[in-house]
């Protein structure tokens, strides 16, 4: 590990971690909320360094980030681990591992956990990842599937990989926003954008589904943003949690009075997780929720997880003519009419990184 610990008040072998908003104070021989940053000794040891769970090659759509490269594919990964632990999770196999294994052997759980990590088979130390990145042809590298926030040290050894390489690669952060001021200044100058997780504008949602607050997020979309990342963000519509309109008009709102031109991803829950007892997200609740974005002045809504008869309601338009400018189809660019960052048709000035 190159990069320094996001770590402080190191006192008596215990020290703070601030990667974050929890800010666990980890004794000797303990780990974090996550389960993958220990101290060991009383030194900071992250148990996934160099050891992602999941490893491919995505579309950046997937991600999602529609105002960033559109059309190319990201070298995706993510370890095991989360700094949350939401009901409804989708890929709780891995984000949760840290804590079922706590439930399986309470006292050995760290050996057994620690082995399951070893087992993953993909032993990819920062050059590495950039090596296969540029084998893929990929544009950019994505750290995601699981919480980034909790392997920054890692993520950010990949950059400095990548930069030293004279790459090009763009790197993206795909979270649920609790990073703290300390993470976001770590990864300034090298983290290009972000996919912000808003997953509901009521705090009930984030202390009873997600065992933590929703202002650190809010905190972090402004932090992202004025540290010059792009920033997308997305809410997944839980039926009966997130869904009602004046809830959506308050969050469309507060994302507005932030900046107009950060696309808003309004996506369809499925039942997973510990949340099986929920019926899918109505296409017609995302289509209401676009509106209401639209009409707070959001200049970019999306919805996501829907047939595609919906594809429509994926498509980049213009703000100031309406054309047509990124036609999708599920994860796929059918066409594109931005032309070095702006509309073809008027040559208004389009928000992203498209190049």
């Amino acid at each position: 590990m190159k990069s320094k610990p996001l770590i402080k008040d190191v006192k008596k072998k215990s020290f703070t971690c601030c990667a974050c908003s929890r800010y666990c104070r980890i004794a000797p021989g303990q780990v974090g909320f996550c389960g993958v940053r220990a101290n060991d000794g009383g030194k900071f040891n992250l148990l996934v360094y160099g050891k992602p769970c999941a490893v491919w090659v995505d579309p950046v759509e997937k991600k999602p980030m529609f105002h960033f490269l559109p059309g190319s594919t990201s070298y995706s990964l993510g370890t095991f681990g989360c700094n949350f632990s939401c009901s409804f999770c989708q890929n709780w196999d891995i984000s949760q591992a840290p804590q079922e294994a706590r439930f399986r052997d309470p006292k050995g759980w760290r050996g057994y956990f620690e082995r399951l990590v070893e087992r993953s088979q993909n032993q990819l130390p920062p050059e590495k990842v950039v090596e296969n990145a540029l084998a893929e042809g990929c544009k950019s590298i994505a750290y995601t599937y699981n919480e980034p926030t909790i392997f920054t040290e890692y993520a950010l050894d990949v950059m400095d990989a990548a930069k030293e390489a004279g790459s090009g690669l763009r790197h993206v952060y795909v979270t649920n926003g609790y990073e703290t001021p300390e993470c976001w200044d770590a990864l300034k100058g090298k983290l290009d954008a972000a996919n912000i997780d808003l997953k509901a504008f009521n705090q009930k949602f984030y202390g009873t589904l997600c065992k933590a607050d929703m202002e650190p997020v809010k905190e972090s979309i402004r932090l992202a943003k004025k540290r010059g990342i792009w920033v997308e963000v997305t809410t997944l519509i839980v039926p009966g949690e997130n869904d009602k309109m004046e809830e959506l008009q308050a969050e469309a709102e507060w994302l507005a009075s932030i900046d107009k031109g950060m696309p808003w991803h309004i996506t369809a829950f499925h039942p997973d997780y510990k949340m099986l007892d929920k019926e899918p997200t109505p296409p017609e609740i995302l289509v209401r929720a676009r509106e209401i974005g639209k009409a707070a002045g959001l200049k970019y809504v999306y919805t996501g997880n829907v047939p595609f008869s919906y594809s429509q309601y994926e498509a980049t338009t213009c703000p100031a003519c309406g054309k047509m400018l990124v036609e999708r189809m599920g994860f796929s660019v059918a066409s594109n009419n931005i032309i070095k960052g702006a509309c073809r048709f008027c040559k208004k000035k389009i928000e992203g990184i498209w190049e």
